[in-house]
């Protein structure tokens, strides 16, 4: 039976090995716009980065609303929802420190600087999104 995760299990749970979140904005015209993003957790902020002139940039930089999902497809599956709305920033010396610790979980430690001097150059944003909603569930299918 599916139960809610606590917060120390929905907090373990998306920052578990290299799952990616799907982030979703809000476009213009007020339709939701979905991508595959890497981040991590900073206290109760999710932490990001994307191009400035992405459509995820460009909708941040309009409307701070958004909902990431992370979810396991496994059985007997899990999922967490984070709602929140976003800060942009495009300082280089926190972009760059960011950038590498987010390409450490998911490339690895070996590869790190190489993504965040990659990802942590002009034209990229720093995204910080505190979390206003948390929907956690465990065991849908147990």
């Amino acid at each position: 039976m599916a139960e809610k995760m606590t917060d120390e299990e929905w907090r373990a749970f998306v920052s578990d090995g290299t799952r990616t979140g799907k982030l979703s904005t809000v476009r213009a015209d007020g339709s939701p716009h979905v991508a595959p993003i890497w981040f991590l957790l900073d206290g109760d902020e999710l932490v990001f980065n994307t191009g400035k002139d992405t459509v995820k940039g460009r909708n941040l930089a309009r409307d701070g609303r958004v909902a990431l999902c992370v979810d396991d497809d496994r059985p007997p599956f899990h999922f967490v929802v984070l709602n929140g709305r976003a800060r942009l920033s495009e300082d280089l010396g926190e972009l760059r420190l960011w950038a590498t610790r987010i390409a450490a979980r998911y490339m690895g430690e070996e590869r790190a600087e190489e993504y965040g001097a990659r990802n942590g150059v002009p034209g990229e944003l720093l995204v910080r999104v505190g979390i206003d909603k948390v929907v956690a569930v465990k065991n849908m299918a147990a």
